[in-house]
């Protein structure tokens, strides 16, 4: 039973759920927007959200710990330098998710994942 869980597991072990994350949260950064499954984009939208606020402390740990989570320089140089300084003033409320089309190959709901200007 799975009372009291709060992982979505997506059909994914922890190891490929982890990878999908990282390249759904680096892409997000880079792009500033990306179309994914609405289940995928509600389950990296805590996971953005939480990388930001860390971020937005501007320190040497809250630099290693975007680095531990990202793995890519330049990604981690992007949410230092421009994303975080940007959300200075917001408590939170980083990403908006924005419901489009269903794939057309199997029809599985899409959502755009981007972040408030």
């Amino acid at each position: 039973m799975r009372h009291s869980k709060v992982v979505k597991k997506l059909d994914r072990n922890r190891a490929g759920r982890k990878a999908l994350f990282r390249q759904l949260e680096i892409n997000l950064i880079k792009a500033g927007r990306i179309k994914t499954t609405v289940a995928k984009a509600k389950a990296l939208r805590p996971k953005i959200e939480r990388l930001i606020t860390k971020a937005k402390l501007a320190t040497p740990a809250s630099e290693r710990f975007a680095m531990a989570e990202l793995s890519n320089p330049l990604a981690v140089k992007l949410l230092m330098k421009e994303i975080a300084p940007s959300f200075k003033g917001r408590a939170g409320g980083y990403t908006r998710i924005v419901k489009v089309n269903s794939r057309r190959g199997d029809g599985a709901d899409m959502a755009v994942i981007e972040f408030v200007k």
